[in-house]
């Protein structure tokens, strides 16, 4: 990644997490109001119903993997949001499995605390942002996770993890960020299992082509407006990712338009946005937080238009 773009998205999220955290809570990402996008929810519900339902989607986790160590990856993870509420989730599962199950445990190989348990799991989470990666530290330590998470300063287009390490590859709003999407795909089957499962969604562009049209000027400069406010070398659509995808090592490639169901959130972190404690922090924020926050109708007016779209891809190493 380069040193311009690694500063810049640094600085945006050193600057905007805490008045994040402060205003919408520990989530970073967009909710699910539906397949429509017609339900309404509590903004953090929505946030969690996200997950859940890419989760739910992607099949994810299943009993059998549950059944030895699990190892979660996070890339780009924010202040910890999801990475610590995947690691309760699915260490909740792996318990209920063990309780369920009844048989004695003969894998002496394992630590006692394992065996009472259940299957051991664990997660890290990277981020640029030195800040982002000490309150998501704070916050496993507040949530009794911090034998189980651990999070890191780090670069997604080269990972500091050996080959094959992790049973999932999450990436939750991070993709838009990369520079080199094709590197940034090619790392996360890197570090990924055999038998492993990436999952992703990633702001794109709309189709494009002979049927779609390629973009148009206006487009594009209201493309570049998004890029420039939210630290974006590009994005490019769902198409393009799915061919990157189908170029490695993967199998059960699945892909899915999710931006009528997520569309609703950019109009609700606009209304909550308007509160005296948000605008009084954005204020004292800095001008990069600023910029961010009267950007957001930048966005929703992107899914009105259809120009932004909300992209999953999960699949199995």
């Amino acid at each position: 990644m380069t040193s311009t773009l690694y500063q810049q998205i640094q600085q945006l999220y050193d600057a905007s997490s805490g008045l994040w955290e402060q205003v919408w809570g520990e989530h970073m990402h967009h909710g699910y109001y539906g397949p429509d996008g017609n339900l309404k929810k509590e903004r953090r519900q929505a946030q969690i119903d996200l997950i859940e339902e890419m989760l739910g989607w992607a099949g994810v986790p299943s009993e059998k993997a549950l059944c030895e160590p699990y190892r979660i990856l996070d890339v780009g993870c924010g202040i910890g949001g999801s990475t610590l509420y995947l690691t309760q989730k699915f260490s909740s599962i792996a318990q209920n499995n063990l309780k369920l199950d009844g048989r004695v445990d003969r894998d002496f190989s394992r630590s006692p605390e394992q065996n009472k348990t259940g299957a051991s799991v664990t997660a890290t989470g990277i981020t640029l942002s030195p800040v982002q990666a000490n309150r998501a530290t704070e916050r496993a330590k507040i949530a009794g996770l911090e034998s189980n998470v651990n999070f890191l300063v780090a670069d997604a287009l080269n990972m500091p993890f050996p080959d094959e390490s992790f049973d999932l590859v999450w990436s939750l709003e991070s993709g838009e960020h990369m520079p080199d999407k094709i590197k940034f795909l090619h790392e996360c089957c890197r570090v990924l299992k055999p038998g492993g499962t990436l999952i992703l969604a990633t702001w794109c562009h709309r189709p494009v082509g002979e049927t779609a049209g390629e973009l148009t000027d206006e487009e594009r400069k209201e493309l570049a407006e998004i890029y420039r406010v939210y630290a974006l070398p590009y994005v490019i659509s769902l198409p393009e990712y799915e061919e990157i995808v189908r170029s490695l090592p993967l199998t059960s490639i699945r892909t899915a338009d999710w931006s009528k169901a997520v569309a609703p959130f950019w109009d609700v972190v606009i209304d909550s946005a308007l509160t005296p404690s948000a605008i009084w922090g954005l204020l004292t924020s800095g001008w990069t937080t600023i910029q961010a926050a009267l950007a957001l109708g930048l966005m929703s007016r992107g899914y009105q238009s259809g120009l932004i779209r909300f992209g999953l891809i999960c699949a199995v190493k």
